[in-house]
């Protein structure tokens, strides 16, 4: 699929290098890796997980970004596993299995070793799988159209590794009724900021040039510095308070 991304709003920017599921562009500063599976709600299929790591590594080795912004293309963020697509293919399903069954599975910035700050704009729906990049992005905004949901345990699967890495950024007890509660509930923008989920809501139209604004601001400061305070506050979520700042 070689579909232009929805909102291209921020400006003036270099051509994109393409891919099948994953665009990567570059606006000033600011590298934007944007999932490209619009017409399946941006569902992480074989392809994707394949080229997320290559993206996010190629974004974090480019001297000339210093923020990295995610976002989805159409009117989704990210909705997880493409579960039609494990259905018909076994040899996706036992590379999927493999994958997701990993306590790292190299799908977000901090499991492929991001050094750069990442800000994520959810633009629309974002449910299991996609609640990676929610958890390990430094900054989140979203869109005032954009939800939040958990069906893994509506279609009989554990609901782990995403929701786990949310309990460090936000209360248990809301992150733990979206995983017992499944596809019956959602969580709106406003909800989610009330919750602290997210930093701030925008305006649909608003979303892309917000997160670019961002990260143009972020790219204002020493690189290094930024690289430094990000691990910094990183390990104080695996450390305790003590140790943390020792390591600081």
């Amino acid at each position: 699929m070689d579909e232009e991304p929805a909102g291209d709003e921020a400006g003036d920017h270099s051509p994109s290098t393409r891919a099948a599921s994953v665009l990567i562009e570059q606006h000033g500063p600011v590298g934007w890796l944007i999932f490209n599976r619009p017409h399946i709600g941006n569902a992480l299929d074989a392809e994707m997980m394949a080229e997320l790591p290559r993206a996010w590594a190629h974004l974090d080795a480019d001297p000339g970004v210093a923020v990295i912004a995610v976002t989805g293309a159409g009117g989704a963020f990210q909705t997880g596993l493409d579960l039609a697509q494990l259905s018909r293919d076994p040899a996706a399903l036992k590379a999927m299995s493999r994958r997701t069954k990993q306590a790292d599975p190299q799908l977000s910035g901090w499991h492929c070793g991001v050094t750069k700050p990442i800000i994520t704009a959810v633009n629309g729906v974002c449910a299991g799988g996609g609640l990676h990049f929610v958890a390990d992005s430094d900054v989140v905004i979203a869109s005032s159209e954009a939800y939040f949901l958990d069906s893994h345990v509506s279609v009989g699967q554990v609901s782990a590794l995403e929701t786990i890495a949310l309990t460090r950024k936000a209360a248990f007890s809301s992150v733990a009724r979206m995983a017992l509660v499944g596809s019956h509930e959602r969580i709106r923008a406003s909800e989610a900021l009330r919750l602290g989920w997210v930093s701030e809501v925008v305006s649909p139209e608003e979303l892309r040039p917000t997160a670019q604004k961002l990260g143009e601001l972020i790219a204002t400061n020493d690189p290094n510095t930024l690289a430094a305070t990000k691990r910094a506050l990183w390990q104080a979520l695996e450390m305790g308070l003590t140790k943390a700042r020792v390591h600081a």
